[in-house]
């Protein structure tokens, strides 16, 4: 092999770590698997939680490179989708926790009395730009 070949393996191994690493210290920042391991009291589960963590910025990594595609039904995408949006959902969360979003909007627009209005909105509005992009882009 050439230098190049070999120096090309070696920045790409490099920057998927760093990458990696990035993603995994964002999530630990903040909080995610803390905040659900106190939620769901399953401390003694917290290595499958961190293995799982890993195990799914691999499998993410490597289906971004390869691309691969399944033939499955549609029942089994249905729980799989529901997987993922339970992620990006607790991702968000977590993010808006984080960063006290919630206090800081009801103070700047005067809404301490009617926050579960903005909470509302706020799903009502996921749900219904999920559904429009999963009909719209999705289902061509």
């Amino acid at each position: 092999m050439s230098i190049k070949i070999l120096f090309l393996i070696f920045m790409g191994i490099a920057c998927g770590l760093a990458v990696g690493a990035g993603f995994v210290a964002f999530i630990t920042v903040l909080g995610i698997i803390p905040r659900l391991i106190q939620l769901t009291k399953t401390s003694k589960f917290l290595i499958a939680y961190e293995g799982a963590v890993v195990l799914g910025v691999l499998c993410g990594s490597l289906f971004s490179l390869l691309e691969p595609q399944f033939h499955v039904y549609a029942y089994i995408l249905i729980i799989l989708g529901s997987f993922y949006g339970v992620f990006v959902g607790m991702l968000a969360a977590a993010l808006t926790e984080v960063l006290n979003v919630f206090p800081l909007i009801t103070k700047r627009i005067r809404l301490h009395e009617k926050i579960i209005y903005l909470l509302m909105a706020l799903a009502f509005g996921k749900i219904v730009g999920s559904l429009f992009h999963w009909l719209y882009f999705v289902n061509l």
